[in-house]
């Protein structure tokens, strides 16, 4: 839960900068769900996930519910935590991107932050325009697979 017991939503598209110590601010309005750590791991078409601990819990709880004795189950919970990492947002906002995620993600100077509920992902700008582009039509053809 996020602050005053309000579940945490991540919405919204901004553009930051990475600096050269391979820090990265994150907008106002997300810092402040992250209290407490928070976790960053890989994640899916090539971004980089941001989780609070309790939702990042919640995810690990599923991921240990499933079946060890399945290769596939075994080689996803490595793939997302081998990557992830514990840390904090600084007295300044920002955050700090291991290496090794930074070239998961292609990561370079201009980067895109977009809030999907309760994550947040990073992308490489490059990327980020290139997904929108491959899947602009994306809101209409699941729109009318989705029963919301």
């Amino acid at each position: 839960m996020g602050q005053k017991g309000r579940l945490n939503m991540f919405i919204g598209e901004y553009n930051f900068n990475l600096d050269d110590s391979h820090r990265l601010n994150l907008p106002n309005s997300f810092q402040k769900n992250f209290e407490e750590s928070l976790v960053i791991s890989k994640g899916f078409e090539k971004c980089l996930c941001i989780y609070n601990a309790s939702d990042w819990e919640i995810l690990s709880n599923k991921i240990n519910e499933l079946s060890v004795t399945k290769s596939i189950n075994r080689r996803f919970s490595r793939a997302l935590n081998s990557g992830a990492y514990e840390t904090n947002v600084d007295s300044k906002g920002r955050i700090c991107i291991g290496q090794k995620l930074i070239e998961y993600a292609n990561l370079e100077k201009e980067c895109v932050i977009i809030g999907v509920s309760n994550k947040i992902e990073i992308w490489s700008k490059k990327e980020w325009y290139k997904y929108q582009t491959e899947n602009e039509n994306v809101m209409t053809e699941l729109g009318e697979e989705i029963d919301i």
